[in-house]
């Protein structure tokens, strides 16, 4: 090591030295050395996603990608309005579908992007087992797969590939009761059963107690899980939720 290199180490562990002394400090560097190493090599999911057909993923004006997956049970007991009625039947027997896979900035999102609003049947192909309902993968194509630069059917295939490669946890596999529990509980089952997900990586939505998603932040590639700061902060912040049985 050159004398310019070792004078260049010695001045930052000074620097670093002072920083420590200092009352607070201490924590914040803490919290960013461990923060830098989630975020500069997040671990790829349990089953990593394969290309969308030699199709670029996401060309789009945008950070990341967050998944949505939507407990039917807790959306169908949160929405008795009618909403989504072959979703909630009596004998549909559906736990966690994908709710949609979203372009997200680091704050904010973009979304209704404009240019085509129809989808073929080709496209709407790739939702079947996916989307609970063709009309929702519809929607979810005009509010935000134009805003990814794919195309209907790129997007689609691209969101089934998201959604095949999370492992769903064995206390959401058909529970034939319901059941209570933390949301930093079920943030703890996502992780145990996808050893690519950490901490920061996801959020849990509910609503009047009840559990509605797992929102899981994904890199534009879809290869490997993220941190995502302003998505994780939104998560709920209840003690324990209700997680209806499935229907």
């Amino acid at each position: 090591m050159t004398g310019s290199k070792i004078t260049g180490v010695l001045a930052l562990a000074a620097v670093l030295g002072a920083a420590m002394a200092q009352p607070g400090n201490a924590q914040l560097l803490k919290f960013l050395h461990h923060g830098a190493a989630a975020t500069a090599q997040p671990a790829a999911p349990a089953a990593a996603p394969a290309p969308v057909r030699n199709a670029a993923i996401a060309p789009g004006k945008f950070d990341f990608y967050v998944l949505s997956l939507s407990w039917s049970p807790g959306f169908c007991e949160s929405n008795p309005s009618g909403k989504g009625r072959k979703q909630c039947a009596v004998g549909a027997h559906l736990g966690f579908v994908l709710h949609g896979l979203w372009p997200q900035n680091e704050r904010g999102y973009p979304s209704r992007c404009g240019g085509s609003q129809s989808v073929s049947k080709a496209a709407l192909d790739e939702t079947v087992g996916v989307y609970p309902a063709r009309g929702l993968a519809r929607y979810e194509w005009r509010k935000h797969g134009t805003c990814t630069g794919l195309s209907p059917t790129a997007y689609f295939a691209a969101a089934a590939q998201a959604f095949h490669a999370v492992t769903i946890p064995d206390a959401f596999k058909a529970p034939a009761a319901s059941q209570t529990m933390a949301p930093v509980a079920i943030m703890r089952a996502f992780t145990k059963a996808n050893p690519g997900i950490r901490p920061g990586m996801m959020a849990v939505a509910c609503r009047k107690g009840v559990l509605q998603e797992v929102r899981l932040c994904l890199t534009k590639d879809l290869r490997s899980y993220r941190a995502c700061r302003q998505v994780m902060q939104h998560s709920c912040h209840a003690a324990s939720i209700n997680i209806p049985a499935e229907r």
